[in-house]
């Protein structure tokens, strides 16, 4: 099912996709959650900021809820990087509409690298940025960052029994961006779609459809806010990454 994409000359273009279209129940606000202030800034324009602060990306695909009634009266919608559409279902759903998006719009090759990053991640960093593109450079699949896990994982059931524990050294939490070949992404996204395969990241598509992605360390401060506690983290991130 594999294919070979790998770019032989230099005219590859960088995108990269936000699926913003959640509405982040767990907060308990009536505000998307993407769309709540931190440091003075929305949570979404932290993010976007950072893929903007690169210069790389051709365009941004900001994905949104069909009732989204904010983000255009954000300034940053008008920044002719940015270009928006429609979200599904699911975060699969919303990644594929990116994707058809900057198909429909945008010149693009199956060999161009997407980049996936959650609206909700605002303390990425521009190092995290560029380092998984300078290691993905001449990759076929794509990858990740993520970080070891250090604590003890548990197995358990729905009555919550523990089942087995895991060995933690091969156990790394997911995070985002995640960058992949145009091609890879859309036929993973697509096959997943077409197998109902549940899926909760890009990678995990990817996985399903027999690539196997590499996972590089990036910060553990690049968090996603979705408990209040977080946005006190969040804000503590942030204000670390300015003073430096």
């Amino acid at each position: 099912m594999q294919k070979n994409f790998l770019a032989t000359n230099n005219d590859i273009n960088y995108w990269a996709i936000i699926p913003a279209a959640g509405i982040g129940t767990r907060m308990q606000n009536t505000l998307p959650k993407q769309y709540l202030t931190l440091n003075n800034q929305e949570i979404i324009v932290h993010s976007i900021n950072k893929l903007l602060s690169t210069k790389i990306f051709s365009k941004i695909i900001v994905v949104l809820a069909p009732t989204d009634n904010y983000f255009q009266k954000l300034n940053i919608a008008n920044n002719n990087h940015i270009i928006t559409t429609i979200g599904g279902s699911q975060r699969y759903n919303s990644v594929l509409n990116g994707i058809k998006k900057i198909q429909q719009t945008q010149k693009y090759s199956l060999n161009d690298w997407v980049l996936v990053h959650d609206a909700a991640r605002p303390c990425l960093t521009k190092q995290d940025i560029t380092l998984l593109i300078n290691k993905l450079h001449n990759d076929t699949t794509g990858g990740i960052l993520g970080y070891p896990a250090s604590d003890t994982i548990k197995i358990v059931d729905q009555q919550h029994n523990i089942q087995s524990t895991p060995d933690r050294s091969v156990l790394w939490h997911a995070v985002t961006p995640q960058m992949f070949r145009m091609g890879v992404l859309l036929e993973s996204l697509e096959y997943c779609i077409k197998q109902n395969i549940a899926v909760t990241d890009e990678a995990s598509a990817v996985e399903s459809s027999g690539y196997n992605p590499k996972i590089f360390n990036g910060s553990v401060g690049n968090i996603k806010v979705t408990t209040q506690e977080d946005m006190l983290l969040a804000e503590y991130y942030l204000q670390q990454a300015k003073e430096d």
